[in-house]
């Protein structure tokens, strides 16, 4: 498989803020969501096409490393990369400064396959999610 992945822009919004005028770390999390939604869409198999096949991808593990904190108005790219959809949607994160290109933060997520009605894991990612990824390594 081809390197999949996708950039997000974001540019550091005051509320984020914790009282130390930096990032609050959970506001992290926020950020890789978006970006994880990023790569979905160009995947072309996001969170609305997986319900309307019954499945659904809870995260069931995540890592996270901080390197260095984000600050207000600045603007940071989050990238999200694909690793794998079997057994399990893996999926590497990194935070950079847009202009300097420094490290600010990396995380990993895992998500595990359960079908929606009987909330049991599934093993084998959906066709559509299957093909998505094949038309991007066309």
């Amino acid at each position: 498989m081809n390197i999949i992945d996708a950039d997000t822009i974001i540019e550091i919004p005051f509320f984020d803020l914790d009282p130390m005028n930096v990032v609050w770390h959970g506001n992290y999390i926020k950020y890789v969501e978006v970006a994880r939604c990023n790569l979905l869409d160009k995947i072309g198999y996001n969170y609305d096409d997986m319900r309307n096949d019954g499945v659904m991808y809870p995260i069931a593990k995540m890592e996270m490393k901080f390197i260095k904190s984000a600050t207000f108005g600045q603007k940071i790219v989050v990238k999200a990369i694909l690793d794998s959809i079997e057994p399990s949607l893996d999926i590497r994160y990194e935070i950079k400064d847009s202009v300097t290109g420094e490290m600010l933060f990396k995380a990993k997520t895992m998500q595990i396959g359960v079908d929606f009605h009987s909330k049991t894991s599934i093993y084998e990612a959906p066709e559509r999610f299957r093909k998505g990824i094949e038309c991007l390594n066309i």
